[in-house]
């Protein structure tokens, strides 16, 4: 899920560098989007032990959290398996 931020535009020399100071001259609306990635996960525990694949797009992040937990917990917690 996509959440908003803003950029600050900045102005000036910084005082260590020699200047009387940066100051912020205007802040723009952004969007920042979650990095998703299209992924075949292989399940051991799917088709009565023989084993599968889901197709899912997922974030980077989960795909950490499936690596370190393995893809049948993390799915069955998210609510995606039963």
């Amino acid at each position: 899920m996509p959440h908003k931020g803003r950029r600050i535009h900045r102005s000036g020399l910084a005082k260590k560098k020699g200047g009387i100071g940066r100051h912020v001259t205007k802040t723009v609306n952004r969007t920042v989007y979650p990095n998703l990635q299209e992924k075949r996960i292989w399940v051991p525990e799917l088709n009565g032990g023989k084993g599968g694949y889901i197709r899912m797009k997922i974030s980077c992040k989960a795909l950490r959290t499936i690596s370190k937990n393995g893809a049948f917990n993390t799915l069955k917690k998210a609510g995606i398996l039963y």
